[in-house]
């Protein structure tokens, strides 16, 4: 393999068979070393090869810009998530999750820091996810000594998730996100108060709304109740139906989804028992 560009001591981008372009990391492989040198193949303990040509140059792009320690940190955190998981990665997830941790550790040195919106929701749905991305906080305060905010945990989880799935279900994930969380503003905006997010009424609501969304994807839905039950709700709970309304409206608006009066009831009375002050 022959160096094509050395961006440190450990890692190097070389030409590989039929002219690819791969980047590999190893203890010293680059010391002293300069474009068109040989690697030893004995040093390489990591290589990437991206699925196309455009994400390695990405990947190569990316490693001009930060440092290259950010994608052996990445690696490492990756290794552990496999293992902890018992699944395997998409090389993809090295381009996306390098540049993301690499852009947190600079966040965090500028005294910025993003709050995760989903974080409670991410915890939840994804509880594996998620602590395995609590010890990547933990891998990169060792290595840094940085202290990330738990925000970052849940962001990583979601890169774990996705990195996971193909294209595909890496689109429901984020569509099933968005349609959780935007019912909860709804409701949130509706009734002009915070829910409670510990509460056992909150969680159920959340598992709800997961479940249904994961059902529209599929296109499944709860059949209909009969009128009198349905009537019966709408007359009971007059705020929840308006709220439910809107949710209506927000999901055939949003996502060009019809919503019966099945699963309007659910709704109802989940709204009504999350917003409860009884």
């Amino acid at each position: 393999m022959r160096i094509k560009k050395v961006f440190n001591n450990n890692v190097a981008l070389v030409e590989g068979p039929n002219r690819s372009e791969i980047i590999v990391i190893g203890k010293g492989l680059a010391y002293q070393k300069t474009p068109g040198e040989d690697i030893d193949p004995l040093k390489i303990e990591k290589t990437f090869v991206m699925e196309t040509k455009e994400l390695s140059e990405r990947l190569s792009t990316l490693l001009s810009e930060i440092p290259p320690k950010h994608l052996e940190l990445t690696d490492q955190i990756i290794r552990y998530a496999a293992k902890d998981l018992s699944t395997t990665f998409s090389n993809n997830i090295y381009l996306a999750l390098t540049d993301h941790i690499s852009y947190a550790i600079t966040r965090s040195k500028e005294g910025l820091s993003l709050k995760n919106a989903l974080l409670w929701e991410i915890q939840k749905f994804y509880p594996k996810e998620y602590q395995t991305a609590t010890h990547a906080l933990h891998l990169i305060e060792n290595e840094t000594g940085i202290k990330l905010p738990v925000d970052e945990a849940g962001f990583i989880a979601m890169h774990f998730v996705n990195g996971q799935q193909d294209g595909q279900e890496m689109e429901q994930t984020l569509l099933v996100t968005e349609m959780v969380q935007g019912i909860l503003n709804i409701v949130t905006l509706h009734y002009g108060i915070e829910l409670d997010e510990n509460s056992l009424n909150y969680s159920r609501f959340v598992t709800h709304l997961k479940y249904f969304s994961y059902r529209t994807m599929r296109h499944e839905s709860i059949p209909s109740e009969d009128d009198e039950l349905y009537q019966q709700v709408v007359t009971k709970y007059p705020e929840a139906f308006a709220c439910s309304e809107k949710v209506r409206f927000y999901l055939r608006e949003e996502f060009q989804v019809e919503t019966t009066e099945g699963e309007m009831v659910y709704f109802m009375l989940h709204i009504r028992r999350v917003t409860s002050r009884d």
